[in-house]
């Protein structure tokens, strides 16, 4: 099966993963105005049971999915280098792929990953405004202003309507990946995380410090699972940061 994607420019591909509940929409206009430069193809894939890629039966697994989304880099790539970022489930796909394709990873960036090791959640609690919106929008984000909503509305909503729930479910009851023994990533990493994260939390991100040899670690305060929709910009200047790393210039 194929994945049903979206992309924008030209060069090396940066692949970037949504997590659950949503479609490629949410990252789309989460990280394009961050990554949106020359000599950068981003490509946003939908999926399995996400979008418009279906999920059959046969995809029962995060270990499926994992399979899928190998297969469509090496598409997508013709076997080349490329850039990985995931936000939620798609961090923990996106650590699984650069562990096992580290020769065409050129970088990885996890964003509030989901993790096996996730532990120590916070409590939900509202950082500005409140209010508002429906308890979808409540439950996801920690500032809770009209300009949040109006993301949550045209960016987060419509994906959330066209999940695949039965498939959901059932990639979720398996949604911890096999452990293959191939060692971590060992290239440019950069992990954000939200200090106010109650979806994973940011104490299992924190550990990732240890496990990347070229990590770069930021918890930041006032922000939670929808960190890049509520702090763009300090988002924005750890992207930067991490390309200078992973496609340095010359």
């Amino acid at each position: 099966m194929t994945l049903s994607s979206v992309e924008h420019g030209s060069g090396l591909p940066v692949l970037v993963l949504h997590g659950g509940g949503v479609d490629h929409r949410e990252p789309e206009a989460c990280f394009e105005p961050l990554l949106d430069r020359a000599g950068l193809r981003r490509v946003y894939p939908d999926l399995p049971g996400a979008g418009r890629t279906p999920a059959p039966d046969t995809v029962r697994s995060s270990d499926d999915v994992l399979d899928l989304l190998l297969a469509f880099a090496d598409e997508v790539t013709g076997g080349g280098a490329y850039l990985l970022v995931g936000h939620s489930a798609g961090g923990h796909l996106a650590q699984a792929m650069a562990a096992r394709r580290p020769a065409q990873v050129a970088g990885l960036a996890l964003v509030c990953p989901l993790l096996a090791g996730v532990r120590d959640v916070p409590e939900h609690r509202v950082v500005t405004g409140g209010g508002i919106g429906d308890d979808g929008f409540r439950g996801y984000f920690v500032v809770q202003t009209p300009a949040m909503l109006e993301r949550h509305e045209r960016f987060v909503v419509p994906g959330a309507a066209l999940e695949d729930t039965a498939a959901a479910e059932r990639i979720g009851q398996r949604w911890q990946l096999t452990d293959d023994g191939a060692p971590p990533y060992a290239g440019p990493t950069t992990v954000v995380a939200g200090r106010c994260d109650s979806t994973v939390g940011y104490a299992a991100a924190v550990d990732l410090l240890a496990v990347h040899p070229r990590a770069t670690l930021a918890v930041v305060d006032d922000a939670g699972h929808a960190l890049p929709h509520e702090r763009p910009a300090v988002l924005g200047a750890l992207l930067d940061e991490w390309l200078t790393r992973a496609v340095p210039e010359g």
